[in-house]
């Protein structure tokens, strides 16, 4: 018995992921995607700290629409009338949301990615550019069905709420409980459509653009050390990227997800909406404070998650 063990061999098994392959980092293929759900989780909640402010801008000039009820004249004059109007910290409203999500949001986006490495890496052990955007897309719309949606739903409400007269939203879970009770579970995966299309595009540019210049810079050697600053410098790139490849998305994700969502039929309804009533550069409306937001945000996330996943290498085996 003992000796038939020793002579079976896994039909399904892939020798270079446990000798060459990305996969057979320290702690072998069956803990990678556990360290990159714990990677990612960790890097989620410290990224998001950092980056608040740019993404409540963000929103905010989105949320603003042409007419009457315009409110800002640009990035700084919403950052003015915020801090002179709620002080510094009106720009943290909605934090205690994001935060609350990005953590799973990041522990899914990189557990899924890391997995599906595990199944798409070729016999060198390297993603092909098919391979690249697969895993990319699979993070993404991953991370928009289990995470995004619903947190980016009611972080937008609740950005929403505050530009009224009299704020309805008392704290994360008070407002969480409106919103629910008004218009049902379904209230908080609103534009779940719009959402699966930016996260997957997103994360799919993204990787993509990240592995491929991380193939460019070791040259064939898989081995070869990339040093931090190399890869806050490619995170920059692929954050741009998917900025510039996905705004109009972005935008379209934004309306459908505020507080007068209702007057789109469909995600389609809204695109022709804004096209028809604002024009094609309504679809880049915060492209600014997204880009600067954006490029600093993936080049800090993704050294953030190289520096813990090479600590998590060396001690978790």
């Amino acid at each position: 018995m003992s000796a038939n063990r020793g002579n079976f061999k896994n039909p399904f098994s892939r020798p270079w992921m446990t000798e060459t392959g990305a996969a057979a980092a320290a702690g072998g293929s069956g803990s990678v995607g556990l360290k990159g759900v714990v990677a990612g989780g960790i890097t989620g909640g410290i990224e998001i700290c950092i980056t608040f402010p740019t993404e409540y801008v963000k929103t905010q000039l989105q949320l603003d629409e042409k007419g009457g009820t315009k409110k800002y004249t640009g990035i700084w004059d919403c950052v003015n009338k915020t801090v002179k109007g709620h002080g510094f910290f009106g720009l943290y409203r909605g934090l205690s949301v994001l935060l609350y999500g990005s953590i799973p949001k990041s522990a899914v986006r990189f557990g899924v990615f890391e997995q599906a490495k595990l199944y798409m890496v070729n016999e060198n052990g390297t993603l092909s550019n098919t391979g690249k955007l697969a895993c990319g897309l699979a993070a993404g719309v991953a991370e928009a069905v289990f995470a995004v949606t619903p947190m980016e739903t009611v972080k937008v409400k609740f950005i929403n709420d505050m530009r009224m007269e009299k704020p309805r939203f008392k704290g994360f879970f008070h407002g969480v409980r409106m919103i629910v009770r008004e218009e049902g579970i379904g209230g908080v995966y609103k534009g779940v459509t719009a959402t699966i299309m930016k996260q997957g595009s997103n994360q799919a540019i993204r990787f993509f653009v990240m592995e491929s210049l991380r193939d460019w810079y070791k040259g064939g050697d898989r081995d070869k050390h990339v040093p931090k600053y190399i890869v806050g410098l490619f995170g920059g790139v692929a954050g741009a990227a998917s900025v510039f490849g996905n705004t109009p998305i972005d935008v379209v994700k934004t309306r459908m997800q505020g507080l007068e969502a209702s007057k789109y039929k469909s995600t389609w309804d809204c695109f022709i909406k804004i096209w028809k009533h604002e024009g094609p550069l309504a679809f880049y409306k915060g492209t600014v404070p997204r880009l600067s937001r954006v490029v600093f945000d993936v080049a800090i996330t993704f050294t953030i998650y190289d520096s813990i996943m090479d600590v998590f290498n060396f001690i978790w085996k």
